[in-house]
């Protein structure tokens, strides 16, 4: 594999030539010849790595686009660049150079254009080019950042997302003779979500006409009132929103419920908008008309959970949508139906499959791809409407969540514990896989990674239980080992191939730690009962799952018992505050990043209710209610007389989900305690870090902690 560098190069010019391109940020994406001679995988060396993104085939699979991002930690930010890539011979044409961001490709129906959104106009805005990458347009221009969009198949009409002010939360606007005040005024709760204060702006769909290559603003379709996000927050994912065939419909997913309504409650629904007489169906609820006479626009089953991600049959005929049976549980299993367009009918496609069904794609007018968590690993599987079982395409130690189809070709995202995400083609026949991007081939041909072992572990009941054990580069069975048992956030989030640049194993591994990862009670890919077994009950079998996975690792004669630690984020961090009263001398330091520290607070400071009702069993006040009274009887911070292990405390103040007061309260605990402590609070990040330097500082922090209590 060639070195990576990216240089300065002339980019694509605006239309019309006049506006000023910013200048390219300087990427320098090779090792240095002391890299090289050392091949030890470091945090620089990683914020080195190129990151695949969005990827899209062409409709007859000759052309392939797709996303890379690169960082420069000098500068602290990254740029997305476009590349194209011919499926046939495959040669590579990079579209956008590093002085703009490119994201989101999308093939026009006939495959002679291919549209993106880009930043190089000053506001994120459409562009297009042509399928060689040349002949760059820019087809929309409106007054705000499009945040999504989507072409209609007939190209005739266009849907965009952008922010739209719905309410006044600002006292500046409520009082528009006080403009530098800088209060913020409620009525309900959802105050915040995720990183972001609720000021009053919501994104909101526009359905408008596509002319000459040029885009009209068009009609929000949601109502300029209506304070809902479509699509949903914290994520907005755009593939929410999908066209019909024919151009004449638009199917998507909203959550029209506001406040406590919307903190307590998953459900959300598909809607169906009528270009042509501007009606909108909700497929999934009773709707009443004009006449007062209810009617079901559906028949079938009662969707009152989370209804998302519609996707139309080539043909018109379904939408295919994933729903969940339970409104306020949000990690329920992902069930696939389909919605009949002509009989209002729907069909349940999965009631004996175990597992979650993820980014469906249609292959054919009667057959589906989707992607599923199965036994640590996410696959691609085929389901055909004769009724019959999915079929597992795909097979192997990895994760492929993502993927694009076009002209009979399979084109995935992938990744491994010990790969970032590349290109692959899948045979549609077989599940082969053959890489078709090196993006980080120099990183991988000079810098050595250590081995992932799977083990299955039996637990304290008796059931099989799969743990990753990552071990060092250089591992010698003759020598013994620091090791760390790794808890995982969600809580339920599958211990997968995954590849992470904030939580990454090989890094870990790289410093001399075994890495010990267990898949224990509530992650998916081992059946709904697996991972339903944690809620009510965080402080049970999942604990003891820890447990188990470490002490079986620690009866290895590589493993020093004497030197292991104990890291998690989120929930993750919770596990570390909970075992920090009850491992019984078992670890030497420990890290927890964003944990809930105590149950009884945390109820008042987060924002999706939802999820506390849900895995808590109910708020601390409901004395009725057994499972929340066991719940909140076992908090953390109930147990913190018990701690005697030195602790790092990450956390960010823009996390609302895990508000950073948490982190204060169990760093104030351990200092007056007498435990050695430290905390590392960040001003401009969230529940997770993102920014480069904050990253670099994050890992020296991280690892500085494990080495001086670890190997000291």
């Amino acid at each position: 594999m060639k070195k990576i560098a990216i240089v300065v190069m002339l980019g694509m010019m605006m239309a019309g030539g006049c506006a000023k391109r910013p200048e390219p940020l300087t990427i320098d994406s090779s090792l240095t010849e002391a890299e090289k001679e050392a091949g030890v995988f470091t945090p620089e060396i990683m914020w080195k790595m190129g990151r695949v993104g969005d990827a899209a085939l062409s409709p007859d699979g000759s052309m392939l686009a797709y996303t890379v991002t690169w960082y420069n930690v000098e500068k602290n930010r990254g740029v997305t660049v476009l590349w194209l890539r011919d499926m046939i011979s495959g040669g590579t044409v990079r579209v956008t150079d590093t002085s703009s961001n490119s994201s989101d490709p999308q093939w026009s129906a006939d495959g002679s254009r291919l549209y993106f959104l880009s930043d190089r106009s000053g506001s994120n805005q459409i562009w297009s080019v042509n399928a060689s990458g040349s002949d760059a347009r820019q087809v929309s221009d409106f007054g705000k950042d499009v945040e999504g969009y989507g072409i209609s198949p007939d190209g005739t009409h266009l849907f965009h997302v952008r922010r739209v002010q719905c309410a006044d939360r600002r006292s500046s606007d409520v009082y528009k003779d006080m403009p530098d005040s800088k209060a913020r005024i409620y009525d309900d709760i959802m105050c915040r979500h995720w990183n972001y204060w609720d000021e009053g702006e919501y994104l909101h769909i526009f359905v408008g006409e596509m002319r000459d290559g040029r885009a009209s603003e068009g009609v929000d379709i949601i109502g300029a009132d209506k304070c809902w996000d479509a699509p949903l927050a914290p994520y907005f994912d755009m593939t929410e929103i999908a066209w019909s065939p024919d151009g004449t419909m638009l199917a998507y997913t909203c959550k029209p419920l506001e406040g406590a309504d919307y903190a307590v409650s998953t459900d959300s629904d598909i809607f169906v908008y009528m270009v042509g007489d501007g009606e909108t169906r909700n497929i999934c609820k009773p709707v009443s008309s004009a006449d007062g006479v209810t009617k079901l626009t559906h028949k079938g089953y009662p969707f009152v959970g989370y209804d998302k991600y519609p996707v139309w049959s080539p043909d018109g005929h379904y939408v295919a949508f994933r729903s969940q049976e339970k409104a306020g549980y949000e990690s329920d299993k992902e069930r696939l139906f389909v919605f009949d367009c002509h009989t209002a009918g729907v069909r349940y496609l999965t009631p004996d499959f175990d597992y979650n069904a993820a980014n469906v794609v249609w292959e054919d007018n009667e057959t589906l791809l989707f992607a599923a968590p199965i036994e640590g690993t996410h696959q691609i599987c085929r389901l055909r409407m004769d009724g019959s079982q999915p079929e597992v395409l795909t097979h192997g130690d990895h994760d492929i969540k993502s993927f694009t189809v076009g002209g009979g070709r399979i084109v995935a995202t992938l990744t491994k514990i010990s790969q970032a995400a590349e290109l692959f083609e899948v045979d549609s026949a077989t599940g082969a896989l053959t890489q078709i991007t090196e993006v980080n081939g120099e990183i991988y041909d000079n810098i050595a990674f250590g081995k992932v072992e799977k083990r299955w572990v039996k637990t304290t009941d008796g059931k099989q239980m799969l743990v990753w054990v990552i071990l060092p580069p250089d591992f010698d069975p003759a020598k013994r080992y620091p090791t760390l048992l790794y808890c995982e956030g969600g809580p339920q989030s599958v211990v997968s191939q995954f590849w992470s640049y904030r939580w990454n194993f090989q890094l870990m591994a790289a410093r001399g730690y075994v890495i010990v990862a267990p898949n224990r009670r509530g992650v998916p890919s081992f059946g709904q009962e697996w991972l339903e077994q944690i809620s009510g009950d965080y402080s049970g079998q999942n604990i003891r799952d820890y447990l188990s996975a470490i002490d079986d690792v620690a009866k290895e004669p590589w493993c020093d018992e004497g030197r292991l630690g104990c890291v998690g984020a989120s929930y993750g961090g919770y596990s570390v505050f909970y075992l920090a009263g009850v491992h019984e001398k078992r670890f030497k330091a420990m890290i927890a990043h964003c944990g809930i520290f105590n149950f009884e607070s945390m109820y008042g400071e987060t924002e999706e209710l939802f999820f506390l009702n849900n895995d808590y069993g109910g708020p601390y006040w409901d004395k009725s209610n057994a499972t929340a009274v066991r719940s909140y009887a076992n908090s953390p911070h109930k147990l913190v007389s018990k701690w005697d292990t030195p602790i790092l405390i990450f956390t960010g103040e823009y996390d609302f989900r895990i508000p950073y007061t948490q982190s204060l309260q169990a760093f104030t605990a351990a200092r007056l305690l007498g435990v050695d402590a430290r905390l590392v609070e960040f001003e401009n990040e969230g529940h997770q870090v993102f920014r480069p330097q904050n990253s670099m500082v994050w890992n020296r922090e991280f690892f500085g902690w494990l080495d001086r209590y670890l190997k000291e």
